[in-house]
C-alpha cells in the first residue's frame, strides 16, 4: 500500500505507458529498450546496491563534494521547496536536508520516483528523521513531475538533480529535459546538477563491470520487469550483461546480447521479434561531459552557473545554476 503522503502523478499511469517506446525500440537497427524500464521496486533496490560498490566511484565521489558544499548551498538559496528528481532512497538528499535544517525547522521536500514502492519507504523514514518538514513524493516520470510543479508555484524552488543522472539523455533528449527545467523554474529559482566528468577507460569500464555482477543483475532485470509487465518471454539465460566505453561519443554504453538466435514474444503488447546470436540491444548510456561545456549549455537554456564544486580528482561535479 502506498503511502497518502505520496502522490501518484498519473492514476493511469501503468496503463497510459503502454509499451509503444518497447516496439519501436526493438524495430530499430540496432535494438535499444528505454532505460526507464530498469525501475521496477527490484531494479530501484539493485541500483541502491549497485551506489554502494567499490568501483562505481560517482555516488561516493559526489557524496564527499556534497558534504563539503550542502551548507554553502543552503546559504544561497536561502530557505527554498526542494525537488529532487530521481531521489530513489533518497541517502544523498539527506546531506542537503541537514544543512537546510540547520537554517530552519519548515522546508518543503518533494522527492520524485519511478517506483513508488521505493518512494513510500523512503517518505515515511525521512518524516520520523524531520518531523518540522512538509515531505511529499511524487510517483511518475520528471515529465510529468515537471508538469505538476508548474502548476503548483512556489516563492522560491531548488530543483536538482544528481548522479549525473543527465548523462542517461543522448544530445536531443538533454536539450528538451534542460528546457522543461527552464520552463518549471521560476526567475531566481535555482537547479543543482550533478554531472560526471571525462576520466579513464580503466576507470569508467570497471564502474559499469562490477566484481559481484550487480550491475549485471540490474541489466538483466529490465527484460524481467518487461516480462512480467507485457507478459514477454525474455529468458534472462540466454542474455549476457555488456558495459564498454565509447571513446568517440564519451558515453558509456551498455547491452544486453543474445547468447543464440531466438524468438522473443511480447503478448501484451501483441508483437514478436528475433534475435540473432552475439546481436546486442542497447539500454543505457551514460554520457562524460566536459565541465565547462556543461556551463555554456546551461546558459543556453537560462539558467546561469553560480557556483561549481569538484574533488580533488575532477572525476565528478556539482554546478548551482540560477534561472
Amino acid at each position: 500500500m502506498i503511502a497518502e503522503s505520496v502522490l501518484i502523478l498519473d492514476s493511469h499511469f501503468a496503463q497510459t505507458n503502454d509499451g509503444q517506446d518497447i516496439v519501436e525500440g526493438l524495430g530499430k537497427v540496432p535494438k535499444t529498450l528505454p532505460a526507464k524500464y530498469f525501475y521496477d521496486d527490484r531494479g530501484s533496490q539493485l541500483f541502491e546496491q549497485i551506489c554502494q560498490l567499490q568501483e562505481y566511484y560517482p555516488t561516493r565521489v559526489e557524496t564527499e563534494i556534497l558534504n563539503g558544499c550542502a551548507d554553502e548551498i543552503a546559504q544561497i538559496t536561502g530557505i527554498s521547496e526542494l525537488v529532487e528528481l530521481g531521489s530513489g532512497s533518497s541517502t544523498k538528499s539527506r546531506i542537503l536536508l541537514d544543512s537546510y535544517q540547520k537554517k530552519s525547522q519548515y522546508c518543503r521536500y518533494l522527492p520524485v520516483d519511478v517506483s513508488s514502492g521505493i518512494l513510500s519507504s523512503s517518505v515515511a523514514k525521512l518524516e520520523l528523521q524531520y518531523p518540522g518538514f512538509f515531505i511529499q513524493g511524487l510517483a511518475g516520470s520528471y515529465e510529468q513531475a515537471l508538469n505538476f510543479l508548474k502548476s503548483h508555484k512556489q516563492t522560491r524552488r531548488l530543483i536538482f538533480f544528481l548522479g549525473s543522472s543527465l548523462g542517461n539523455f543522448d544530445e536531443h533528449q538533454s536539450d528538451l529535459f534542460l528546457e522543461q527545467i527552464s520552463n518549471t523554474l521560476n526567475p531566481g529559482d535555482y537547479f543543482l546538477l550533478g554531472v560526471d566528468l571525462h576520466k579513464s577507460l580503466e576507470i569508467l569500464e570497471a564502474a559499469y563491470n562490477d566484481k559481484q555482477r550487480v550491475t549485471e543483475a540490474f541489466n538483466l532485470n529490465m527484460l524481467s520487469h518487461i516480462n512480467q509487465r507485457f507478459r514477454a518471454n525474455f529468458n534472462l539465460s540466454l542474455f549476457t550483461h555488456q558495459a564498454i566505453y565509447n571513446q568517440a561519443q564519451h558515453q558509456i554504453e551498455m547491452y544486453l546480447c543474445s547468447t543464440q538466435d531466438q524468438h522473443i514474444c511480447l503478448a501484451g503488447l501483441d508483437f514478436e521479434v528475433d534475435l540473432q546470436k552475439n546481436e546486442r540491444i542497447l539500454t543505457e548510456i551514460s554520457r562524460k561531459y566536459d565541465l565547462l561545456d556543461m556551463q555554456n549549455k546551461l546558459q543556453k537554456h537560462q539558467i546561469k552557473p553560480l557556483r561549481t564544486w569538484s574533488d580533488p580528482q575532477q572525476w565528478f561535479a556539482l554546478i548551482l545554476a540560477q534561472r
